[in-house]
């Protein structure tokens, strides 16, 4: 004799709906290493920002003389660095039939995710800027080390850059060779403090003064494997921002949904060369 089951009476047993889950995207980081510039709505889309060169002071001679020893007059010519913006937008048309049927805030979590969207593609255009340095480090046949990032530490400081606000980010395939010199291909002989956190996080930490950061949205250069990274103070490259990361939603009564719009109008570039150094690497893993 039949009986009644869970395949048989599907329709009527409630599906359990568990909360949304989100394809995990990193955290954008960049932001926060470069300098901002935040304009007002109708001051313009360009940002020039003057940069006044070092100066060196020079040693007065004392005259006792009537007329006395004028001092010498430095010529100052600053350099400028620019920042366009534009808009980089994302939009979706989310039914009535969806909301209406889904278990969690559709329209919420698709702001969400717009959000996020926008966010990583701000700190793509900056990590693409790493290539613009007329300077780097590195070979592109070669792993990074921690010699590497000393060497592009001591460029910069050569070079009278602040030792205060610097930054290295590098591709995790990069990244893997830097930790594996640091700990001797894993083997931690030396159970230093940035050893014993490389092995037991991951994370790099920080290197002669510098914290090592790690973005999987820095490009391949073209060749498999060879990747450009960057050592930099925060002056080196600008983020100029109208406003901020917006999303809006417009009701399409015609087409029985709601437009999700996401947008942000901002600009990026290099402003002082001098502050940035590539740092050029091939990984051992491709």
């Amino acid at each position: 004799m039949a009986g009644s089951t869970t395949s048989t009476l599907a329709s009527l047993i409630p599906a359990i709906t568990a909360e949304a889950m989100f394809v995990a995207g990193e955290r954008s980081i960049m932001r926060g290493l470069v300098k901002n510039y935040n304009l007002a709505p109708g001051q313009g889309k360009t940002v020039t920002v003057p940069i006044y060169p070092l100066q060196t002071a020079a040693t007065y001679a004392e005259s006792d003389s009537a007329a006395g020893t004028e001092i010498s007059t430095s010529a100052i010519t600053t350099g400028t660095g620019s920042l366009t913006i534009s808009t980089a937008a994302i939009r979706t048309l989310v039914t009535d039939l969806s909301v209406a049927s889904a278990a969690s805030n559709v329209v919420a979590d698709i702001g969400r995710l717009f959000g996020e969207a926008i966010a990583r593609k701000i700190d793509t255009d900056l990590l693409a800027l790493f290539g613009s340095f007329s300077g780097s480090v590195g070979a592109a046949d070669a792993a990074l080390s921690a010699a590497t990032i000393a060497k592009a530490a001591a460029t910069l400081r050569a070079r009278g850059v602040p030792a205060m606000d610097l930054a290295c980010v590098v591709n995790p395939y990069v990244a893997y060779d830097l930790k594996a010199n640091l700990t001797n291909t894993f083997a931690n002989p030396n159970a230093g403090m940035i050893q014993n956190e490389a092995m037991a996080t991951g994370y790099v930490g920080t290197l002669f003064g510098i914290p090592v950061y790690e973005s999987n949205l820095i490009a391949n250069n073209g060749t498999t494997g060879d990747y450009v990274g960057g050592v930099f103070h925060r002056e080196a490259l600008g983020l100029a921002m109208i406003g901020d990361i917006t999303i809006e939603t417009q009701r399409r009564a015609a087409l029985l949904g709601t437009d999700i719009v996401g947008a942000c109008h901002y600009g990026v570039g290099e402003l002082y060369d001098n502050y940035g150094v590539g740092v050029v690497a091939d990984s051992s893993l491709l």
